[in-house]
């Protein structure tokens, strides 16, 4: 892999994964309406084997240290990554870009209500209060638009997604906090499961065609030069959605993160009306616009938030070293204390005149063998 000097690589890691996410919506969205690949469970399959072998080329490159953990860990986790996957395929499959990017926004929303539902954990008032801005500007979008508001199986397969990647993105950070995992590492992990449960899924849900070639089918689709061209450079966006995010939360804080994700969801509205046709009536913008508004406002207080619990993980600790000095300055003082207590006692004690011999004055024979007197107090 090409070292990116460490000045450049907030805005190299950031322009890539800003590239590969919108890339990889306009390049299914073709897949799936020009080139008339209407099959969700096998572009998805075909995605999830190439981030398979690509996980192995960054594996060997040392990306990332391997760590194992047994299958049956991650098999519920690869189940839900899948039906996230599949559901938010179809949503782009079926819906209009403008509609998916909205149900993107929406999974905010629905993160918090499973987290309230199912774990009890409560959000402030002021995301409340955010989340309900973003609510009704996804509502406001949705039922103003002819498009959607009509298409039953479209808003099932669109608020299906969100439901899905909520539940994913709560599954896939309790299991990383679990295993101990990095985010490769976990991907690595779970993925040959994925492909698995999805080549089961192929033959089952997808029209194959094995008794009669039919057009409509996997088998008696005609693939040209044009139609293998987008599904491989779909297949390897998908690869660098995921290889960029983790690059890029890795040189940058969480704060730009966002803003490169409010930089793509604008990208994403604006190529599905200019590439796909996608109408933005006056209501419907108003209502995308409230949507952002909110999920901007949502980004704002969760970073905020972020930083008041991490200051509070530091505060003991900041306390204890603070309890630790002192105890040493105290402890300091006193030895200095005694110290000074024993040299003044030590002072005060009457000190033999120096000179003064040992036994008194010498002895005549001391005086005939000129032995040397001992002096009392000579130190």
């Amino acid at each position: 892999m090409v070292a990116v000097p460490a000045a450049l690589a907030p805005v190299v890691y950031g322009l890539l994964n800003i590239a590969s996410a919108t890339g990889i919506v306009f390049a299914n969205k073709s897949v799936f309406s020009i080139f008339n690949f209407h099959f969700t469970y096998a572009l998805t399959l075909i995605h999830t084997l190439t981030t398979w072998v690509g996980m192995q080329g960054f594996l060997r490159l040392k990306m990332f240290e391997p760590k194992h953990v047994k299958r049956r860990q991650l098999l519920p986790l690869a189940a839900a990554y899948v039906a996230y996957i599949v559901l938010c395929n179809l949503n782009l499959n079926i819906n209009p870009v403008g509609f998916y990017q909205i149900t993107k926004i929406a999974v905010a929303p629905a993160v918090l209500a499973i987290d309230y539902l199912y774990y009890g954990r409560k959000a402030s008032p002021r995301v409340t209060a955010s989340v309900l801005v973003v609510c009704l500007g996804v509502g406001m979008a949705t039922i103003t638009d002819p498009q959607i508001s009509s298409n039953l199986a479209g808003l099932t397969a669109g608020f299906g997604s969100v439901g899905a990647t909520a539940l994913y993105q709560i599954w896939a950070g309790s299991k990383q906090k679990e295993l101990g995992l990095g985010s490769m590492q976990l991907l690595h992990q779970y993925v040959p499961l994925a492909a698995m449960l999805l080549g089961v899924l192929v033959p089952l849900c997808e029209p194959m065609g094995w008794s009669s070639r039919e057009p409509g089918t996997i088998l008696g689709y005609t693939f040209t030069p044009g139609s293998v061209v987008a599904i491989a450079i779909s297949s390897v966006l998908g690869l660098l959605v995921n290889l960029s995010t983790f690059l890029v939360i890795g040189a940058t804080s969480s704060l730009t993160y966002n803003v490169v994700g409010h930089i793509k969801t604008v990208l994403i509205l604006t190529g599905g009306v200019i590439f796909f046709g996608d109408t933005m009536p006056p209501k419907k913008m108003a209502g995308i616009a409230a949507a952002m508004s909110g999920i901007i406002w949502y980004s704002q207080i969760k970073l905020a938030e972020a930083r008041q619990s991490a200051a509070a993980k530091l505060l003991p600790q900041a306390v204890s070293l603070n309890d630790i000095g002192m105890a040493a300055q105290q402890v300091a003082a006193a030895e200095q204390h005694k110290a000074a207590a024993l040299h003044k006692a030590s002072d005060s004690e009457p000190q033999p005149e120096q000179g003064k011999l040992l036994g008194g004055p010498m002895s005549p024979r001391q005086r005939r063998t000129g032995a040397l007197p001992v002096l009392l107090g000579a130190r």
